[in-house]
């Protein structure tokens, strides 16, 4: 891209995080192909896990019925048990990573 060419939000954001890192002494280092499997299995366990998580609370809301309180403890136990597994999912991603840095 020609540096007379208008840049868009994201690449000047992309820029002001970069700067930040670097003013901050955050190192930038590049994903293995290892690392980009590891990554990739992990998502896609989670990614399963999230689905039966989904499958179970459906079940759950058929078996409810049209009591709202029921249903409203039900959403807020699959909106906990969802922010659970995607912290789990990302901290799990973030280890590959930063294991695979230091090797």
């Amino acid at each position: 891209m020609s540096d007379d060419a208008p840049k868009s939000a994201f690449e000047l954001a992309m820029e002001r995080l970069r700067r930040k890192d670097r003013e901050e002494g955050v190192e930038e280092t590049a994903v293995t192909d290892e690392q980009r499997a590891a990554i990739g299995q992990i998502r896609k366990i989670y990614e399963s896990k999230l689905a039966e998580r989904e499958i179970l609370h459906q079940s759950s809301l058929r078996k409810a019925g049209h009591d709202p309180a029921a249903m409203e403890a039900l959403e807020a136990d699959y909106r906990r048990d969802r922010e659970r597994i995607a912290s789990e999912r990302d901290r799990k991603i973030e280890g590959v990573r930063r294991d695979s840095s230091r090797a």
